[in-house]
Parts: structure tokens; sequence; C-alpha cells
């Protein structure tokens, strides 16, 4: 049976119209709604859950299949990032209370810094949304780094954005349910929370091997130790930055607040 398209008229022959994209006329069911509801929500119809799956086998090589065009399986690596920092986020707050856990750490009695306690248990807490925030700056230093290797800003861009969704998943799947259990004890989690830092290198290096698996091993932790080396100088420029603004807009008797009591 000939249908023609609502949009353009022509006629359709398959499930889209080959002129306007338009898809072929169905009428309103449950599954339409349920399909709906999927593609809403969590886009699960076009690739959340694929994306998640191949990331959590191979993020290296997940990344490398995107960037080389195969693409139709994929949640958008962006929106990816994006949402499983907010699921982050969530559990780190409201579940596991990692904020509430560390703020007490910080503020015990060799611990308390004044306004430096709020500020190292935010970062903690809030790791993957903060780095979904540097994206575009970890893409310098990714390409940088990796400069003669083939793969522009852009490309390096969700690079990062499929890296910081392995080091997220990581986080939900196995960090999280550690850290609610212990979170009971307030200096174990902090502990273990910091001790969690170790995860980011090794995941850079399997995730890199992953992604230019014909380039030696060796090559590969050195270009990630030449990555982390940046980060590193950019975190203590930004603090020593954050300082210095404090004393300008506040006066230098800001700095005891930021001291060891």
């Amino acid at each position: 049976m000939e249908y023609n398209c609502p949009n353009c008229n022509l006629a359709i022959t398959a499930n889209f119209c080959s002129s306007c994209g338009q898809k072929k006329y169905k009428r309103i069911d449950k599954k339409y709604l349920w399909d709906e509801i999927q593609y809403t929500v969590l886009h699960t119809n076009k690739g959340f859950l694929y994306s998640v799956k191949s990331i959590i086998k191979n993020p290296g090589k997940s990344a490398r299949s995107f960037i080389d065009g195969n693409r139709v399986n994929h949640y958008k690596p962006i929106s990816l990032a994006f949402v499983l920092s907010g699921i982050s986020a969530f559990l780190s707050f409201k579940v596991v209370g990692l904020n509430t856990v560390l703020r007490e750490v910080y503020a015990s009695n060799k611990m308390d810094s004044g306004m430096m306690n709020d500020y190292m248990s935010f970062i903690s807490s809030y790791s993957s949304i903060i780095m979904l925030l540097f994206i575009p700056l970890f893409a310098i230093f990714t390409k940088l780094s990796f400069r003669k290797w083939g793969h522009n800003y852009y490309e390096h861009t969700v690079m990062n954005a499929f890296g910081l969704s392995f080091y997220t998943i990581v986080s939900i799947l196995l960090l999280y349910p550690v850290l609610y259990f212990a979170r009971g004890n307030a200096i174990l989690c902090a502990q273990i929370s910091s001790l969690s830092i170790l995860i980011v290198p090794l995941a850079m290096i399997w995730f890199y091997k992953g992604f230019y698996g014909e380039r030696p091993l060796k090559s590969i932790i050195w270009r990630v130790l030449l990555v982390l080396l940046m980060v590193f100088v950019c975190y203590m420029v930004l603090v020593f930055a954050v300082v210095i603004l404090l004393v300008l807009t506040k006066g230098p008797g800001t700095l005891k607040y930021l001291q060891p009591k």
C-alpha cells in the first residue's frame, strides 16, 4: 500500500521519507508512548545503554569506533558525560552523603582549615561534575600530549567525554557502593575517597591503550604522565589565583581562614 508523507506529500517506500526525513505514520499506541518515554528520559532506543556497555568493556576502543564513524548505535558522548555526571553527583550528595562526611573529617581537630574544608569537600564530592566542566581544557592537554598521533582538538574533546564517562561509571558501580557501606566511619570514607584518585592514571592508560591499540604501552604511559603533569600545574595555578583573589577582595586577614587551626 502506497503511503504519502504528511509533511511533503511524496510517496514513502521505507520507514522514513527520503526527501524530508519524516517517519512513516504509525498510530499512537502503548508501544509508541513507551518508545517516546525512553527517547525523552534516557534516549535508550538510540544508544544510552549500548554506549555504557561498550565503555565498560573497552572505553578507548569504543571512543575510537565512534570517532572513526561508527556512531549510529551510540549515545552522543557529551550528553552521555552530562547524564552520568548528574547521576554521580546525585549518588554522592543524596545517597552516600560524601560532602557531609568529608566536611566532618576536614573539620576535625588537626584538619580543620576553615574555608578550605568546604573547598576540599566540594572538590572531592563533585569530582565528576568538575571534570565535566573542564573537558574543553583537558582536551587541550591531551591534544598537546598526543599531538603527533593524528587527531584534532574536537576529536580530543570527544575522547575526554568518553574518558570521563568511563571514570564516572567506575565510580558509580564500584566506588560509591563501598563509600555507602563505609559512611559510618568518616575517616575511612575520606581515605577511600582520597585513594580513589589513583583510578585516574590507571583508567587513562587503559583508555588510551584501547584507543591507540597500535602504539606501544611505554609511549602511552609517558604521554599520560605529561597530561597529568599539565593538569596538576593548572590546578596549582587555579588554587593560587583563588587565594590571591580572596586576599585582594577581602584583605590579608582572609589567609587565617585558609590555614589549619
